[in-house]
């Protein structure tokens, strides 16, 4: 399971970097909310990840980054999940409180496995995003990086 979760990760990563150096370079011919979403990609990764194991100050839920911090950022929360996966037992359910303050119990794989969904549901709505604004969207499916 923990080489699923890899592979998963490394999907998630791959597409995200390029996301990311596109966003860079198309950044006058985006709308906001593009930045927005991609940044919040970035903050949800990285509160699941500080719930499962805490290394740092927390980023708000719709928490804006500079552009030039994406890769950076994206690459620290991959590192961060990976270190996860390799000390974790994923059957470990973990207590939590949500951005509103409710408590919640999940198990690692479950968490894990929501981190690599979120990202996928708003790479979306980013591809989106592109189409509106006539710009033909990065390809993220899963299969098409495995074949």
């Amino acid at each position: 399971m923990v080489q699923f979760f890899r592979e998963l990760f490394d999907y998630n990563l791959e597409c995200n970097q390029k996301l990311a150096q596109m966003i860079v370079s198309l950044q006058e011919q985006l709308p906001e909310k593009v930045i927005g979403l991609y940044s919040h990609i970035l903050d949800a990764h990285q509160i699941w990840n500080n719930r499962i194991h805490a290394r740092e100050k927390t980023f708000g839920v719709w928490q804006i980054h500079d552009t030039t911090d994406f890769i950076n950022l994206d690459l620290k929360n991959y590192r961060h999940s990976l270190s996860i996966l390799e000390s974790s037992d994923l059957t470990q359910v973990i207590n939590y409180k949500n951005s509103t303050g409710r408590h919640f119990n999940s198990s690692i794989r479950d968490i894990i496995f929501h981190v690599i969904n979120h990202s996928t549901y708003h790479r979306a709505q980013i591809a989106i995003e592109f189409r509106q604004n006539n710009l033909d969207p990065l390809m993220t499916d899963y299969i098409m990086m495995k074949r």
